[in-house]
């Protein structure tokens, strides 16, 4: 399953959040199969998010669609504090004990 992993420094992260919410639609339609937001413990301004595909093209699809829609538009991403850094991932390996 490819993963679209992105990570950005934010402003606030109630503010963040509220944006990453108002996207949940274009995520559906996008056919994000999930996601995961994680946040350092010693970062409280700083997110990493996977969000989970069935195909590659998919995931790359979604990244044009943030980086031309999203991103690039203040309003449209509030609490952004800085440039996402990205990368599509896949899963090798993972235990649970």
């Amino acid at each position: 399953m490819p993963v679209l992993r992105i990570e950005h420094p934010i402003t606030d992260f109630d503010t963040w959040k509220s944006a990453f919410d108002r996207f949940a639609s274009a995520r559906a339609s996008a056919n994000v199969r999930g996601h995961r937001i994680h946040r350092p413990l010693d970062d409280s301004t700083y997110v990493m998010i996977d969000l989970d595909f069935d195909e590659v093209e998919e995931a790359e699809r979604f990244l044009g669609f943030l980086q031309a829609q999203v991103w690039s538009s203040p309003e449209a991403s509030p609490g952004l504090g800085g440039a996402p850094s990205t990368r599509i991932i896949a899963l090798e390996e993972a235990w649970a004990g």
